[in-house]
């Protein structure tokens, strides 16, 4: 059947995905009088409670539990908890942003991401790039560059958007924390600080007062949960050049819906010849990413390999060796905990016994 095929599932996984991830990005239109950041304090307030449920329904709990048992000099905790601040900015600016016209902002921002990964792992990672990724980077280097000589800025929204997300994931996966248990931890950790947000801001009251948001706020929530869900299949299913390349669907949308739902011109965005080189910058990464994995489809049909062959950023040879290193240790500690509680029953029973 069709829908046994792990790339079309992850290929529907992947647009579902963008699709809901655009939705949520007018939540913000439709849950007025609220304003973003009331918005974007419920939105994770309801994101963590929907996660709870995910995790306890698929049982996952106990994954999570092993994973903090790995993490144990104060070093680690740190390196843990410091891309929370990073999450929480990037929810709030992506709900705050339509609602204050910087949509279009907002979505040159996700339109730069990649390639400003791309040119991490070059730097970074010492990664090599194709020639259609060198163009991609030229292009948008050239349109951005033009915009700053034009105009002397470009929007603090903008380099917030694709230059904020890389240090979250490379602090993620320096530890190679587990999708499901790094947003459950950033969550839970931006908990105290919403509520305290919303106790004085007045979010509880005008949400109590609102019959609308009482059905808005749950699917807000259930919406965001499913995306992330549907993002993660997609990425354990599709091979990362398609998967690459899907992924600039949700951008598209967002671009879309700032033209036509939220009424802003190109001219609040950037210049026009910047718009420009950026369509060519993706049209280059898009066709990468379709030829890289026409590539490696033929090159796995040729060596007998029937399965998708699932790469990442950055490397991911070290990361692996970290993560099964991390679970060992987890699961020597449940053995230790176990021998030693047979050990203190053992104990207890000889101390009860009647020597003479």
């Amino acid at each position: 059947m069709l829908t046994t095929n792990p790339t079309v599932q992850g290929t529907l996984a992947s647009v579902s995905s963008s699709l809901l991830f655009s939705l949520m990005f007018l939540f913000g239109l439709f849950m007025q009088p609220l304003s973003g950041t009331q918005v974007a304090s419920w939105r994770i307030l309801m994101m963590l409670l929907s996660l709870v449920l995910l995790v306890s329904a698929t049982k996952q709990w106990q994954h999570v539990f092993d994973y903090l048992k790995t993490l144990k000099t104060p070093k680690e905790w740190l390196l843990f908890v410091l891309p929370t601040p990073i999450l929480g900015g990037q929810i709030w600016l992506f709900m705050w942003g339509p609602v204050n016209g910087f949509g279009l902002d907002v979505t040159l921002g996700y339109f730069l991401l990649p390639l400003v990964m791309i040119l991490i792992g070059r730097f970074f990672y010492r990664e090599s790039m194709s020639r259609l990724q060198w163009v991609a980077a030229i292009c948008a280097a050239m349109g951005i560059g033009y915009d700053l000589w034009q105009y002397g800025s470009i929007s603090w929204v903008t380099l917030f958007t694709c230059f904020g997300y890389p240090p979250y994931y490379l602090l993620r996966r320096k530890l190679a924390v587990p999708p499901i248990t790094g947003l459950l931890s950033d969550l839970t950790l931006l908990t105290p600080v919403v509520l305290i947000m919303l106790y004085f801001n007045g979010g509880f009251g005008m949400a109590a007062q609102s019959t609308t948001l009482w059905y808005l706020l749950p699917l807000l929530g259930g919406f965001s949960a499913l995306a992330m869900s549907l993002t993660m299949v997609a990425s354990s299913k599709l091979p990362v050049s398609l998967f690459g390349a899907l992924s600039y669907l949700e951008p598209m949308l967002l671009f879309v819906f700032s033209i036509t739902v939220l009424n802003q011109s190109l001219d609040e965005g950037g210049s026009l010849f910047m718009y420009v080189m950026i369509t060519l910058a993706l049209v280059s990464m898009i066709t990468e990413s379709v030829l890289a994995y026409i590539t490696r489809k033929r090159n796995n049909r040729l060596h007998g390999y029937h399965e998708p062959q699932v790469d990442s950023f950055p490397p991911q040879r070290r990361i692996k060796k970290r993560r099964i290193k991390g679970v060992l240790a987890a699961h020597r500690f449940r053995k230790l905990k176990r021998y030693q509680r047979k050990i203190d029953r053992i104990n207890r029973k000889n101390d009860q016994l009647p020597f003479k």
